[in-house]
């Protein structure tokens, strides 16, 4: 008789990686600098704003916009625990906090806050970047409080 693969009496199966980006020639460059373990944003010369996620014109003037490094630093806007998760690339990391952080130099960024336990997370509280390697071609940036 062979063993169930589902439900019930399953033999636990072993977690899979976090699902990778698959970069574009729009993100290419954000996801190289996350293997260098830098933090990059979208800078705009002519009106100084900063924007992330990638696009061709500044959305504030519409100039041209170029790739600079973010200091990494920023501070929770908002969050929710997991506590279910089903898909085995997450729910070994069960409870797990989803974060929109405000980085210092003003783009929001969804990611996961990581390296604490889920009570001690605040709106307002500082937040440090970090990076995991999830592929050949990108790391995530995760985020970590400021102790």
């Amino acid at each position: 008789m062979s063993e169930p693969v589902s439900g019930a009496g399953a033999a636990p199966r072993e977690p899979k990686p976090r699902p990778a980006p698959v970069p574009d020639a729009d993100w290419a460059p954000y996801w190289d600098a996350t293997l260098a373990g830098r933090l990059i944003v979208q800078h705009c010369p002519e009106c100084g704003h900063y924007q992330l996620y990638p696009r061709a014109h500044c959305l504030a003037c519409r100039a041209a916009v170029e790739w600079v490094d973010a200091s990494g630093q920023g501070t929770v806007h908002s969050f929710t625990v997991i506590r279910q998760n089903p898909s085995r690339s997450f729910r070994h990391l069960l409870p797990f906090v989803v974060a929109l952080v405000d980085l210092a130099e003003g783009p929001r960024l969804m990611t996961n806050l990581v390296g604490c336990d889920p009570g001690e997370v605040r709106i307002g509280a500082a937040v440090q970047v970090r990076f995991e390697p999830v592929s050949d071609t990108a790391a995530l940036p995760l985020f970590e409080l400021v102790r």
